[in-house]
């Protein structure tokens, strides 16, 4: 997962067509046809509902672009973000760039799909490999 900050992190034009999605919206009745990335905000920290949007656009729709996580993203996210299907994640102003690597580091499991499926890879890793 790619981690950004604020600083870094620009939304328009850089990897193609992009679509911001207010966390609000149903992703199904969205026409996401030629969009390379989709923006899922999170307007505070207790808000979740971008995670089931990420799950429906990557498990439902079969979107293989790029998800990125905006708004109101906390370190302690990261590896749920991860597991949902997100592809970056753009942290709040106030969050540690190097605390967010060290968190994600903490979960290598997960980033592989070895104990579990997740929205991007739907078997485990010791699933697949048999």
């Amino acid at each position: 997962m790619k981690l950004l900050t604020p600083d870094t992190y620009v939304s328009t034009g850089a990897s193609g067509p992009a679509l911001a999605l207010a966390n609000d919206l149903d992703p199904q009745a969205q026409e996401i046809a030629g969009v390379a990335r989709i923006e899922l905000h999170f307007p505070k920290f207790s808000d979740g509902r971008a995670f089931s949007q990420a799950f429906l656009l990557r498990r439902r729709m079969g979107f293989a672009g790029e998800l990125v996580a905006t708004g109101d993203v906390l370190v302690d996210q990261l590896a749920q973000m991860q597991r949902s299907g997100f592809d970056a994640a753009v942290l709040r102003a106030d969050q540690s760039l190097d605390t967010a690597q060290r968190v994600l580091a903490s979960y290598p499991g997960f980033a592989v799909g070895r104990y579990q499926g997740d929205a991007s890879q739907l078997q485990p890793h010791f699933k697949a490999a048999a």
